[in-house]
C-alpha cells in the first residue's frame, strides 16, 4: 500500500574494515580472511591491564583519502575518544573511536550529503549456536581499523539508499582502502528511518545488521510501510533499533535506542590528539597525489565517448573490462562508431564467454582471455564490412579457444564475407531445395523468409549479410 499523505527520511551509517597490514592500535596481523579464531591477537587489543594503544597512521591517512574523493572537509585537529558500553564482543568495557573532531566533515557521494567520516577500532566476532544456546567469541576482528560514515538525513526512497551504498563501496574499491565484501562484513549498513506527514520530522528508527544492499532496500522499504501504517491508524512510533528477520521479511524490535550521552563519550587519555597540518604525509598535496581517476568521473568519461549507459556502468563497476575497453578503443580517437561497436561487443559477447570459461579469483579479478590487439582486429573486420556480425561472434570464441591471429582463423574457417556469385549460387539452391518454404512465402507468410535467411546462413558459415540474402531471396522468388 502506497500512503500519499506521508513522506520517509532516510539517514545512513556505512562501516568499512580498513586494509591495512596491522590493526587501529596494535601490531596485530589484520587479515579478513584468517580461519583460525583468536590467531591474530595480542595484549593490546585483547585489552590486558597496563597495555597502550599506538595509533595506525596508514589508516589515518585511508580516511583522509576518503573525504578527499568525497570533497568534504579534512580536519586540521582530531583526537580519539572512548565510547563507553558494556558487551561481551568488547574487551575494554568501551570502543576507541572519534565524537567531537572526526577526520573528515561534509562532502557528497550521488548527491546525498555526508554529515560526517571517522575513524574507530572494530569488536570481537560472536558466534551463536542457537542449537546449543551458546555464544563464543573471535579477537581476530577486535581492533581492526574501522571507517564510520554517516549522511544527512536526506535520502528518500529504499532505491535511492541502496545506490547511496552501492556507490561508496565501489569508491572504497577504487581508493585501495576497502574491499568493502558485505557478505564477509568488511561493510555493514545500518538505516535510520522516520516517516511522517509531509514537512514534519518523524521518529527515528534505526535498523542494524543489514549484510547486502537487497537485504537493506528490503528491510527500508518495509520499515516505510511499516510507520506509515502506524500513523495512518494514529498511533504513534517508538524511537528504537530493530533487526532484519530474512525468513519472515520484516523488521523487529531489539530495543530502545541510545542516544549520544548514553556512552559518556570522552577523550582518550592513552593517545596524543593530532595537529594534521603539521604532519607531512597528511598534507593536502601528498594526498592528493596519492588519488586514482574516481568512479564518477570515470563513467563520465565513458559517456562521452558515445557508449551506452548499460555500457558505461558495466566498465565503470568492472575495471578489468573498462581497462580492456580503454586499450581496445585507444587508437579509434573520436570514431564514436567504432567505438560504440566494440563497447557493445566487450559487453556482450566477450563478456558471455568470460562468464563461460573464466574461473573469478573475486567478483572483480580475472584475465581478459583475448588481447586487445586481436579483438582490435575482428572489430576492424566488421566495421570494415569483411565479416558478418554472425560470423563475428564465431570468431571470437574461436579466438579465445585457439589462441591464434582472428585475421588467420577468418581465412582458414572461411569466414570472410562471400562475393556476389556465390550469394546467387546460394540463394538458388536452397530455394530450388525448399519448395514448399518458397509456397509458403507466396502465400503471405514472412516467417518464411527468414527460414531461407538461416539456410543460406548455415550453408555460407554465417559469411554473409542477412539484410543482403533477405533481399535477394524476396527478389528471386517474386520472379519465379
Amino acid at each position: 500500500m502506497t500512503y500519499m499523505a506521508y513522506e520517509a527520511t532516510i539517514g545512513l551509517e556505512i562501516h568499512a574494515e580498513l586494509k591495512t597490514r596491522t590493526k587501529m592500535f596494535c601490531d596485530s596481523k589484520n587479515d579478513p580472511d584468517e580461519e583460525h579464531p583468536n590467531v591474530n591477537v595480542c595484549p593490546v587489543c585483547l585489552a590486558h591491564p597496563g597495555t597502550l594503544p599506538v595509533i595506525n597512521g596508514e589508516a589515518v591517512k585511508q580516511v583522509l583519502r576518503v573525504g578527499l574523493a568525497l570533497g568534504g572537509d579534512l580536519a586540521d585537529y582530531t583526537e580519539f575518544d572512548r565510547k563507553n558500553y558494556f558487551y561481551p564482543d568488547l574487551p575494554k568495557g568501551y570502543q576507541i573511536s572519534q565524537f567531537a573532531y572526526p577526520l573528515v566533515s561534509g562532502g557528497a557521494l550521488r548527491g546525498v550529503a555526508i554529515t560526517r567520516v571517522h575513524l574507530e577500532e572494530d569488536t570481537a566476532s560472536s558466534i551463536h549456536d542457537d542449537a546449543a544456546g551458546t555464544t563464543v567469541i573471535d579477537f581476530n576482528r577486535a581492533g581492526v581499523p574501522l571507517m564510520e560514515l554517516v549522511t544527512e538525513p536526506v535520502i528518500k526512497s529504499a532505491e535511492e539508499a541502496g545506490a547511496f551504498a552501492r556507490e561508496l563501496q565501489l569508491l572504497l574499491r577504487y581508493l585501495d582502502v576497502s574491499e568493502a565484501n558485505m557478505e564477509k562484513g568488511e561493510m555493514r549498513v545500518e538505516a535510520n528511518i522516520s516517516v511522517a506527514p509531509k514537512g514534519q520530522r518523524g521518529t527515528k528508527v534505526e535498523i542494524k545488521n543489514l549484510n547486502s544492499f537487497r537485504i537493506m532496500e528490503r528491510a527500508v522499504a518495509y520499515e516505510i510501510e511499516r510507520q506509515s501504517a502506524l500513523l495512518e491508524r494514529g498511533e504513534t512510533i517508538s524511537q528504537e533499533t530493530r533487526g532484519w528477520d530474512e525468513k519472515a521479511q520484516k523488521t523487529f524490535s531489539q530495543r530502545v535506542k541510545e542516544g549520544s550521552a548514553d556512552y559518556r563519550y570522552f577523550p582518550d587519555p592513552d593517545l596524543p590528539s593530532l595537529k594534521l597540518s603539521e604532519l607531512q604525509e597528511y598534507a593536502l598535496a601528498s594526498l592528493q597525489g596519492t588519488m586514482p581517476e574516481l568512479p564518477a568521473k570515470r563513467r563520465a568519461r565513458y559517456l562521452e565517448l558515445g557508449i551506452k549507459p548499460d555500457d558505461a556502468e558495466l566498465f565503470v563497476r568492472d575495471t578489468v573490462l573498462g581497462s580492456f575497453f580503454e586499450a581496445v578503443v585507444l587508437p579509434y580517437q573520436r570514431n564514436s562508431r567504432v567505438i560504440a561497436l566494440a563497447s557493445n561487443y566487450i559487453a556482450n559477447d566477450l563478456v558471455k564467454i568470460i562468464r563461460d570459461t573464466e574461473k573469478r579469483d573475486t567478483e572483480y579479478q580475472y584475465q581478459i582471455p583475448i588481447s586487445a590487439d586481436n579483438f582490435r582486429k575482428i572489430i576492424d573486420m566488421i566495421s570494415d564490412d569483411k565479416i558478418s556480425s554472425r560470423s563475428a561472434k564465431d570468431l571470437l570464441s574461436l579466438s579465445v579457444l585457439e589462441l591464434k591471429d582472428p585475421e588467420e582463423i577468418a581465412k582458414e574457417r572461411g569466414l570472410f564475407k562471400t562475393g556476389g556469385g556465390d550469394l546467387d549460387q546460394v540463394v538458388a539452391s536452397v530455394i530450388g531445395a525448399n519448395s514448399q518454404v518458397v509456397a509458403d512465402f507466396k502465400a503471405g507468410k514472412e516467417a518464411a523468409l527468414e527460414y531461407l535467411v538461416g539456410q543460406c546462413m548455415k550453408a555460407l558459415r554465417g559469411a554473409a549479410d542477412a539484410a543482403v540474402l533477405r533481399e535477394l531471396l524476396r527478389r528471386k522468388m517474386t520472379q519465379e
